[in-house]
């Protein structure tokens, strides 16, 4: 989160790339050795500077980002996303970031929507043996892979099949019906992975009853 970390970054990046600027640069986390002060002005000079048209942050948590974006505020640079972990099975971003986001002005981008897979179906019948959580790195372990947890998606699962939908499309559909969601990443392993995924824009609709279902699902 330096100032010299995030100059030299932007400049290797731009070197590497063969590119004058980029759309958007961001802070992909506070660093607590670094004040908020250097970070977000080195996010504005680079700005200025015309290496980024627009600057992001990633991974802040609501405090931190209230603050970041006051800062940059303060030096007429808008922050226009935040980069953030959100899926059906990761919800913390609900815990007050959502609402700092909102009331600033900035969309969120949504990152492992599909919480490294669990959120489609494979892990209905068990751990494929190519899938990532029978690898013996990574981030989605088998030992994530709860009865509890299991059974959580196959009754997801059997309400996104009442929608004409597949686990994956309604659990990025449930994403983008909210305001603030700006976008999802998708990692998609082909084309048909990212095709399938694109449907979900085909139905963004629920019904209060259906959001009270997943609730419910998700609570127990």
């Amino acid at each position: 989160g330096s100032r010299k970390t995030l100059m030299a970054s932007i400049d290797a990046s731009l070197k590497r790339m063969n590119l004058d600027y980029v759309d958007i640069f961001y802070s992909h986390r506070p660093d607590p050795n670094t004040p908020f002060e250097e970070t977000m002005g080195a996010l504005v000079d680079i700005v200025r500077q015309g290496k980024a048209l627009y600057v992001g942050i990633s991974n802040y948590d609501a405090e931190q980002s209230k603050e970041a974006i006051r800062i940059l505020k303060e030096q007429n640079v808008h922050c226009l996303v935040h980069q953030a972990s959100y899926s059906m099975l990761n919800r913390w971003t609900e815990e007050g970031l959502m609402s700092v986001l909102e009331d600033e002005g900035v969309g969120m981008v949504a990152f492992s929507p599909l919480s490294q897979g669990m959120l489609t179906d494979k892990y209905l019948n068990g751990i494929p043996n190519d899938s990532r959580a029978a690898r013996a790195t990574g981030f989605l372990q088998e030992s994530a892979i709860t009865p509890e947890v299991v059974s959580k998606i196959r009754k997801l699962n059997q309400m996104a099949l009442e929608r004409n939908q597949t686990l994956a499309e309604m659990a990025l559909a449930w994403l983008l019906r909210k305001r603030v969601v700006t976008s999802v990443i998708v990692g998609a392993r082909n084309s048909e992975q990212l095709l399938t995924n694109l449907k979900a824009l085909d139905n963004l609709d629920f019904t209060e009853e259906e959001l009270v279902g997943i609730d419910e699902v998700l609570k127990n």
